[in-house]
């Protein structure tokens, strides 16, 4: 009541009506369209509104371009949130329309071939972690970027409104300051070309925002009362809608969120499932125990490949301690997984030179589940010029095939159990993302086939698989190809994938880049240790 009371003495418009009239200001400067993130959380929720209302307030003959609110479906998002903004969109949408505003509603959302799942279950990518963030991009930015860069095609610049504050947090107010031109209305978008951003909000602070809210009934019929009671039910925060990867990191984890993905990994605790659990909605506990689960088993060694996806071998250094008087090698707890002393006698010890032949002799299949332990060693100089012993272990690739079926197995079960209550049609992963990993699997030498059978058995029907892509080979011929890989030295993978981009680029008069597929599945590192 005192800021406002000497807000009127000094004759100043309050935080609110300023804000507006910038928009306003910001929106007539110029003929480039706007593009305005919303996440369903409170500070896109505060840049909508007011933007809403400032059109509102100006005249038709001043509304000259588009405003395009976009939303980021990530295809896991939290499945109340996503119905929630659904509604909202086609709220906002409706209201445009009947006050004839030039505002569209659209939600951008990753392509099947870069969803979630086809990383996951199709190419074998571990579940994200702090190190290794590779959802943001894939599953944010990118379809975000997607939808900026065509509207940049078409009208050469836009400028990107953001509900991104300074008093978020000192890494996104130094973030926003550092790509701030003094006495400029935007900032220059980092990565994209033609792209400005523009911050309304970016002065608020936490009362301003909901202030503005619990007082500023939405125009479109929401009640930000109920978004209010989210946020205390959670104690958490949003997960913002971003289109910048340099500086996705300031965003932190959307883990901890009530508008982020049910299934993230990032964190060790999923809050905001825990939150709408602990508020009454138990038809979510099988979404919170398979996330669990897929964060349980990302560091198993049983479940992962000893190479990266692209073939390339490496190596992590253990440490060897002794207990008991007895020499262990420590594994060091990571994410869920404890902490480990294995006797160092349990290991296979090789110089790197004899790993090859050790792996030829035993027939070890290094995409296989089985931990071989093996452990090469090698020699080191300190500083002080000292010699030591060091021990590596192979490093983690992709989750092993089994691994893979096993994934999609327990996620189709869960969603012939769970049951949205306002959503009779909820799936956890689509059709269209089911045949793209069949595909990636076809292709990495699935000829079994496995995906259709797999989803009959689960969900008790067909889908309307493509004919193309049927395997080429039936058991008995697999097994003789198999049989002779065995006989001649020839590893089976690489001959499934040889088969396989044969296949992709057969009927093209013109075979541009065979060659070089075939040669990165022949230069891959495993293959000449």
């Amino acid at each position: 009541m005192k800021g406002i009371i000497s807000n009127l003495l000094s004759k100043q418009l309050p935080k609110i009506d300023d804000a507006k009239e910038q928009i306003k200001e910001a929106y007539k400067g110029d003929d480039h369209p706007w593009v305005v993130g919303y996440s369903g959380g409170k500070d896109s929720t505060v840049v909508v509104q007011l933007v809403f209302e400032a059109l509102c307030e100006m005249p038709l003959e001043e509304l000259h371009k588009k405003v395009y609110v976009i939303s980021s479906d990530t295809l896991v998002e939290t499945p109340l949130i996503i119905n929630s903004i659904n509604t909202t969109l086609r709220r906002i949408q409706d209201e445009a329309l009947n006050r004839n505003l030039p505002i569209e509603t659209h939600k951008v959302k990753p392509d099947a071939q870069q969803s979630f799942w086809a990383n996951i279950i199709g190419k074998g990518y571990p579940s994200p972690n702090q190190q290794f963030r590779w959802c943001t991009d894939r599953l944010k930015i990118d379809p975000a970027n997607q939808f900026i860069t065509d509207k940049v095609s078409s009208f050469g610049e836009v400028i990107m409104v953001l509900g991104v504050r300074e008093d978020e947090s000192v890494t996104r107010g130094n973030v926003i300051r550092s790509h701030t031109v003094e006495g400029k209305t935007f900032m220059r978008h980092s990565t994209l070309s033609n792209a400005y951003v523009y911050a309304p909000i970016r002065s608020f602070d936490i009362d301003d925002v909901w202030n503005y809210l619990l007082n500023h009934p939405s125009p479109w019929g929401d009640d930000n009362h109920e978004l209010h009671q989210l946020y205390q039910d959670s104690n958490s925060g949003e997960c913002p809608l971003m289109v910048d990867k340099n500086i996705k990191e300031s965003a932190g984890s959307c883990g901890n969120s009530r508008f982020g993905c049910w299934v993230c990994t990032v964190v060790n605790e999923d809050k905001a499932l825990n939150g709408f659990i602990q508020s009454g909605h138990d038809w979510m506990k099988p979404l919170l125990d398979f996330r669990n689960w897929l964060a349980e088993i990302r560091d198993d060694r049983t479940r992962r490949m000893k190479y990266r996806m692209n073939g390339q071998i490496y190596y992590r250094d253990v440490k060897i301690e002794e207990k008991d008087g007895i020499p262990h090698v420590f594994i060091p707890r990571k994410s869920s997984r404890l902490a480990q002393f294995i006797p160092l006698e349990e290991y296979e010890i090789l110089e790197k030179s004899e790993l090859k032949s050790y792996i030829q002799k035993n027939k070890i299949d290094l995409s296989s589940p089985e931990d071989h332990k093996i452990l090469v060693t090698y020699e080191e100089e300190t500083l002080d010029g000292q010699i030591i012993q060091k021990y590596a272990q192979l490093g983690l690739g992709p989750f092993t095939m089994e691994t893979r079926k096993e994934i999609l197995t327990k996620l189709l079960e869960v969603q012939k159990e769970i049951q949205h209550p306002n959503d009779p049609y909820y799936e956890l992963i689509s059709v269209d993302e089911l045949k793209e990993i069949r595909k990636i699997w076809f292709r990495n030498g699935d000829w079994n086939d496995q995906i259709p059978s797999i989803h009959k058995e689960i969900m008790g029907y067909s889908l309307d698989w493509e004919i193309d892509d049927r395997p080429l080979f039936d058991k008995e011929q697999i097994s003789d190809l198999e049989l002779l890989c065995d006989q001649f030295q020839v590893d089976f993978n690489v001959l499934k994938k040889l088969i396989s981009i044969e296949k992709d680029f057969s009927g093209y008069k013109i075979r541009r880049g065979l060659m070089n597929d075939i040669g990165k599945v022949l230069k891959q590192d495993y293959l000449h240790l």
